[in-house]
Formats: structure tokens, sequence, C-alpha cells
């Protein structure tokens, strides 16, 4: 699902919105702030890689990261060092806010891995691809919409993980 935020991303910024100019389809994510459409699948992707590294560890986090950011370049030619490059490095510094937090607080780990991941992403992204930080209100808030709603599925597996840890404590 990690990987699939990618295609997605790429799919929407071009395809979905409710007004599309040269290529790039905007969506309203506040009253009067517009986004490129993207921003809602790579919003749910910094979710996605703090679950990934929950579940499968750091190296595939790591690797799924550096494949991602080889997808990100390869769907988007026109915008492919600017896509590769902020996927790159946000997700780089997710897992780095990330990492030492979700052993104390899985909630504030994923909120403010993603909160440092989004601000990175939309800074370098907007920067590299147009020159131009014109849309950055709009990416912060539509990435920061999708980790709110993410986060009563995080709770969710929270529970799972303290029942589990219970049910079946190990040796």
């Amino acid at each position: 699902m990690f990987i699939a935020t990618i295609f997605l991303a790429n799919y929407m910024i071009g395809n979905i919105g409710m007004v599309c100019v040269d290529g790039i389809c905007l969506i309203p994510v506040f009253p009067g702030i517009m986004a490129p459409s993207g921003v809602l699948a790579v919003g749910l992707g910094f979710t996605l890689r703090d679950l990934v590294q929950r579940r499968l560890g750091l190296m595939f986090t790591i690797v799924g990261i550096i494949i991602g950011a080889a997808i990100s370049a390869l769907l988007s030619p026109q915008l492919a060092f600017a896509s590769g490059m902020a996927f790159l490095l946000s997700e780089t510094l997710d897992l780095f806010v990330y990492t030492p937090l979700q052993k104390r607080n899985l909630f504030v780990a994923v909120i403010a891995s993603n909160i440092v991941g989004l601000i990175a992403d939309s800074i370098v992204f907007l920067s590299l691809a147009f020159g131009s930080l014109q849309f950055i209100e709009g990416q912060i808030i539509g990435k920061f919409w999708m980790t709110l709603l993410a986060l009563p599925f995080i709770w969710l597996i929270r529970q799972y993980d303290k029942k589990r840890v219970t049910v079946h404590p190990h040796p």
C-alpha cells in the first residue's frame, strides 16, 4: 500500500481535480485553499511508511523509500527530479523522527513524523517542480488531513498489538 500511494499520487495530480491547469489538477483542501490533488495520496503515504516500519522493520522501510523514490521519478518524467527528491528526503526525515518516538508513543510518533515529512515534501517538491511555494498551504493542509484521517486506524492497530501481546506473550 505504501508503494501504491506513489502510483495514486502521480495519477491523481494529472487526472483528478476540481480544476486542471497545465497538467496539474487541483482540489480544495480548506475554504479558499487549493492544492494539487496528489497531496491526499502523499499524505497517506507518510502514515503507511510508519506502518511498514512497525510491521516489517527498518530494512524493509529503507528499501521501500529507495524503490518509492525511483518509481516516483519514473512515473512523472516532467516532474521526475522534484518528485523523486521530495519523496526521498521527506520519507527519510519521517523515518528519523518516527523511529525514536514509536516505542514511547505511537500517536505522537505518527503525528510528529508526518508533520516533518509533509512539510519537507511540500517545500522540496514545490521548489524543484515549480520554483514557487504558491501551493504550500494547500500541500501542508491536504497532507495533514490524511494524517488525521489515519489516526483511528493507528489506534486500532495499537489496540490489536496490545491484545496480541497480552494473549500471546513472548517467552
